[in-house]
């Protein structure tokens, strides 16, 4: 954990990093984020080489943690305010569908009432997109293709997440909310034995 910690943040020419206290500011073309770290990290920036230093005070255990964890957090925020992270959901199933509505998404899972889901601040759903998934044993089936896209790569993870939580795949025939390219364990069916 220290190893990674020790690793220097290369900072691109369009970021600008302001630390503060116990706290780092980076902006870039896609907006600003800011992060707080513990009190024994320490956070350097070093303009003639564009780079970015933790350290920590003791090599205590949680101390090397903090510190490889830190230094992966500011890595994120690089990463997210030039890049952008972005998830995609497949809404899987005959009569499932979701939609945006200001900032809401909604969605028809199977239930009596559409459930909607209040998109955080900060978070932004494209337009879903309708198409078909070819499921084994099942054939093709009607899915629904959500994009979740967010600077912060922890509210977008966190987001698609408790999305997924609304109905998990089940492992018969497939339905369900999956993220794009997940691999969901199938389970035969009933085999029924005919008697003669």
């Amino acid at each position: 954990m220290s190893r990674i910690g020790n690793l220097p943040v290369a900072v691109p020419d369009n970021v600008k990093v302001t630390l503060r206290d116990q706290s780092i500011q980076i902006s870039g073309p896609l907006g600003p984020l800011e992060q707080t770290f513990d009190s024994r990290l320490r956070v350097t920036f070093l303009e003639d080489k564009r780079q970015l230093r933790v350290e920590r005070a003791d090599d205590d255990r949680e101390t090397k943690a903090l510190h490889g964890l830190t230094r992966n957090l500011i890595v994120n925020m690089i990463v997210g305010v030039t890049q952008g992270y972005s998830k995609s959901l497949q809404v899987v199933g005959v009569g499932y569908s979701a939609k945006v509505q200001g900032d809401e998404l909604v969605l028809q899972l199977g239930y009596i009432n559409p459930v909607h889901v209040r998109v955080p601040d900060g978070v932004k759903v494209d337009p879903p997109e309708t198409g078909n998934l070819l499921i084994l044993g099942v054939g093709s089936v009607p899915c629904v293709t959500v994009r979740i896209r967010s600077t912060d790569k922890q509210k977008v993870g966190h987001f698609a997440a408790s999305v997924r939580r609304l109905r998990p795949p089940e492992p018969y025939k497939g339905k369900g909310i999956r993220f794009v390219g997940e691999e969901i364990r199938r389970k035969a069916g009933k085999a029924f034995a005919t008697q003669e």
